[in-house]
């Protein structure tokens, strides 16, 4: 278990790097390896691509419940479907668009537009950022519910991340996240991250909150074909 004075400083440090974007999110994402095409339109991004991933959320004095996202991308369109990621018991369903670029600091930017359902209605504007530059990556999304009939329940969601890869199939780093689902004393989630890669699978585990209060633990497994 990382010490807080660890943990508080890896955390300035994210904090530090998501200063400069405009989450989403209550959900770990996959970032992507630099071996995957920063440009839409090249060559290789011209097929489809699909991910799936389950996340399972353990918060102190609540239950255990899963969070799946699967998503599809073909060059410069992304969609994208989440449940339990907004609210319990609510869906969204997204349409972005891609953009990237970069040599030495590769980038990828995709601006979407979503719709939550359930237990949660609203419009939600998301953004999704990556920045990558040797072993190292920044990974932000952020998005903002707005209920048109409702305007006091508008809230702020964003999933931040600062990762290291010293090996091609290891990612470890610190992670930041404010989340309406979340039910914990502190408004912003702060840990610590370790995930492994095996061909296309990547399973993640992060602790938050270690440290200030009682831990957060969220497991997650993705599949990208």
């Amino acid at each position: 278990m990382p010490t807080r004075s660890a943990t508080t400083l890896l955390v300035l440090v994210l904090c530090c790097a998501s200063r400069t974007r405009a989450q989403t999110a209550a959900s770990p994402i996959q970032v992507a390896t630099p071996e995957t095409p920063a440009d839409p339109e090249s060559e290789g991004a011209k097929e489809w691509a699909f991910s799936a991933m389950v996340s399972g959320y353990q918060v102190p004095g609540d239950r255990l419940y899963p969070q799946p996202t699967v998503t599809a991308d073909r060059g410069r369109l992304h969609l994208e479907a989440r449940y339990n990621y907004e609210d319990i018991h609510s869906g969204s369903a997204w349409v972005g668009y891609n953009l990237g670029g970069g040599d030495k600091v590769a980038w990828e930017l995709t601006p979407m537009i979503g719709g939550v359902f359930g237990d949660l209605t609203g419009l939600v504007p998301a953004l999704r950022w990556t920045l990558r530059w040797w072993k190292l990556d920044v990974f932000s999304e952020s998005e903002i519910v707005v209920d048109p009939t409702h305007t006091a329940d508008t809230f702020f969601y964003d999933w931040s991340e600062v990762g290291f890869s010293p090996l091609s199939w290891l990612r470890l780093g610190a992670a930041i996240q404010h989340s309406l689902v979340f039910k914990t004393p502190l408004d912003i989630q702060r840990g610590l991250f370790v995930g492994v890669t095996v061909r296309f699978v990547t399973v993640t585990v992060y602790e938050f909150n270690a440290g200030w209060t009682t831990p957060t633990w969220v497991g997650a497994a993705s599949v990208s074909l």
